[in-house]
């Protein structure tokens, strides 16, 4: 069933706690990436424009319980409050009496946003009481932030049900659109995977084996996949304990007339180092002592020739050490291979993200998710905690 969003409740006059996914990028006091807090915007403005009384939650990074003066949230108030044209109050702290006093202190249409709340240490373990003290603060909860749906989180989960919990703007639509990429995408339907490792995704890759024509793979994780089918990868990411998943993955899209395409040539190095003389070599002549790091020209030119024939695409995974240049080309060249114009296409995962924008073509994009982990766990079939406790909209 379709979840309630802000539209389906009375906002006005509310204290409306929204927890939005704020993980962003801080570079010398200063926010350097804002996507994430514009993809925001839209639901944040309507509360204020209701009337609400807006408490944000978010986390920043990984402080894994205690507070970390460089993921203080202070540069992410000043530029929210730039972008929404707007002050947004900072409180130092995300529960006790300063909070409190500064929600009690909110106005209708006023933003406050609470402290890292990573630094709590019942955040992660989705405590009791953070949940309870979090749901003193509101009237109402929403959550805006998708990347944090798949966590069992105290923010996302706990405070979600002890108050009326609906949808945000930013989540409604990555469930719409992911969702309709299992219930209804037109076909040919086409995937592109990459990353290092087949035990992260082996649920996706399962669960759209039977969906998809065709599922082209890169990165660490193609390794694999050719170590599988008998080639030496020389010092190459090879997961050894998953050679028999993915010799039945491969067995197994054959039988479901899936072309689960790997890769033909590969761009090997003797290291990872910047600077590292490397070259491009087929599938079956990598040389020991050398590992793959790349997907070669032939391969982007095969992938490329796939894409041109979808009508939805979904990519999740860079296609080499995309983090070191020129290991970076092949992902990119993919990305440029995207059939924009003529499919609907949907990205995730922030190397993915960032391989569209290098790309130039993040602008063309149909959807791009804000939640790589969610948008996989959703794909994979499994239930997401912090969309479940949400309330769900009536039929008809």
């Amino acid at each position: 069933m379709a979840k309630k969003t802000v539209r389906d409740i009375d906002v006005a006059g509310k204290r409306v706690l929204v927890r939005v996914d704020f993980n962003v990028p801080l570079k010398e006091g200063r926010v350097a990436e804002d996507a994430r807090l514009k993809a925001a915007l839209p639901t944040i403005r309507y509360l204020c424009e209701q009337g609400a009384r807006v408490i944000l939650v978010s986390h920043l990074g990984r402080p894994k319980g205690v507070p970390v003066d460089e993921l203080r949230l202070d540069p992410v108030a000043v530029r929210l409050g730039e972008l929404l044209q707007r002050p947004v109050h900072k409180v130092d702290a995300c529960t006790g009496p300063a909070v409190e006093a500064a929600v009690a202190a909110l106005g209708p249409g006023d933003v406050l946003l609470l402290e890292n709340i990573r630094f709590h240490p019942g955040e992660e373990k989705n405590d009791p009481e953070l949940a309870r003290q979090l749901a003193a603060l509101c009237d109402i909860y929403v959550n805006d932030a998708f990347g944090t749906v798949h966590r069992a989180h105290a923010s996302v989960v706990g405070v979600a049900a002890l108050r009326p919990a609906v949808a945000g703007f930013l989540l409604e639509r990555e469930l719409e659109v992911l969702g309709k990429l299992l219930s209804a995408p037109e076909h040919p339907f086409v995937v592109v995977i990459g990353g290092a490792k087949i035990s992260d995704k082996i649920g996706v890759l399962e669960n759209l084996l039977a969906r998809v024509e065709a599922m082209l793979v890169g990165g660490g994780m193609a390794n694999t996949f050719l170590a599988a089918q008998g080639h030496d990868m020389g010092l190459s990411l090879v997961e050894t304990d998953k050679l028999e998943v993915a010799a039945n993955l491969l067995a197994r899209a054959a039988g479901q007339g899936c072309r689960l395409v790997l890769p033909v040539d590969l761009v090997v190095a003797e290291s990872q180092v910047p600077g590292a003389v490397h070259r491009v070599v087929p599938v079956n002549a990598v040389p020991g002592g050398w590992m793959a790091l790349d997907i070669g020209p032939e391969t982007v030119k095969l992938f490329a020739a796939e894409l041109a024939r979808a009508r939805t695409v979904f990519w999740n995974g860079p296609l080499g050490y995309f983090e070191q240049p020129p290991f970076d080309a092949g992902t990119v060249a993919v990305a440029r291979a995207l059939p924009v114009a003529t499919a609907t296409t949907v990205v995730g995962g922030g190397d993915t993200v960032r391989a569209v924008k290098r790309a130039g073509i993040a602008d063309k994009i149909t959807h791009v998710s804000t939640g790589g982990g969610a948008s996989l766990k959703l794909l994979e079939g499994k239930e997401l905690p912090g969309v479940t406790v949400l309330q769900e909209k009536e039929e008809g």
